[in-house]
């Protein structure tokens, strides 16, 4: 089964053909179904041999479509200092981008 390693949003993804993925929010407007690229591809093996890039593999890139963005599920942030009545409490909901890969290149 081949598979990459693709570094989006300060992370890294190991992603396969068919797989949905949640990723940090892309810039930019997009449509469902839009064709997103991604060519800083870290590492990819197609079974029999891995090809591995200092740092990125060039010419490799993993296409993927655009589902949706959307923002995950409220956090609770909260500072607390015992013993002065000091509380603050805020709410924090990261925006995220589905997407759905269509193919390892």
């Amino acid at each position: 089964m081949e598979f990459a390693v693709i570094q989006t949003g300060g992370k890294q993804y190991k992603v396969k053909v068919g797989d949905s993925l949640t990723i940090e929010k892309l810039p930019g407007e997009f449509a469902e179904g839009d064709k997103v690229v991604f060519d800083k591809v870290l590492l990819v093996d197609n079974g029999s041999d891995t090809t591995i890039g200092m740092p990125y593999i060039d010419g490799a890139k993993v296409e993927a479509a655009f589902e949706k963005n959307g923002r995950a599920k409220t956090l609770l942030v909260m500072k607390y200092k015992a013993k002065s009545r000091y509380l603050k409490k805020n709410g924090h909901r990261q925006p995220f981008t589905k997407v759905k890969i269509t193919a390892i290149k």
